[in-house]
């Protein structure tokens, strides 16, 4: 089962001004881009249905890593545990930070409606 993060986003053409140079530059009148999603988190009666598994922060751990371990090989969905750890890299985590990993994957997939 393959799940993109951009789903079925749409794509955007920036003509902002302010990018005028950049523009310029790349000799370009826009760019294109996918437009922001809107992400919620589960309500506190759909965390009820989550198993939250903790994983103490290491040396040599990367988001991709653990999205193999905890969704069957699935690497590519990292993405899931940085949004639910509301940290976007993994420059923004310390050795020692708890890291809640969310399962099962089908529900919190259903609840980002993926």
């Amino acid at each position: 089962m393959k799940i993109s993060r951009y789903g079925a986003r749409s794509i955007e053409l920036n003509a902002e001004e302010k990018y005028g140079n950049l523009f310029k530059k790349r000799g370009v009148k826009f760019i294109e881009q996918y437009d922001t999603p809107f992400m919620r988190y589960p309500t506190t009666d759909e965390m009820v249905n989550l198993n939250v598994v903790s994983h103490i922060w290491q040396t040599g751990d990367r988001y991709w890593k653990l999205a193999a371990q905890y969704y069957s090989g699935q690497s590519q969905l990292w993405w899931i545990i940085a949004w639910f750890n509301q940290a976007p890299t993994e420059g923004h985590l310390k050795v020692g930070n708890i890291v809640s990993i969310p399962l099962p994957l089908d529900k919190i997939l259903d609840y980002l409606d993926v």
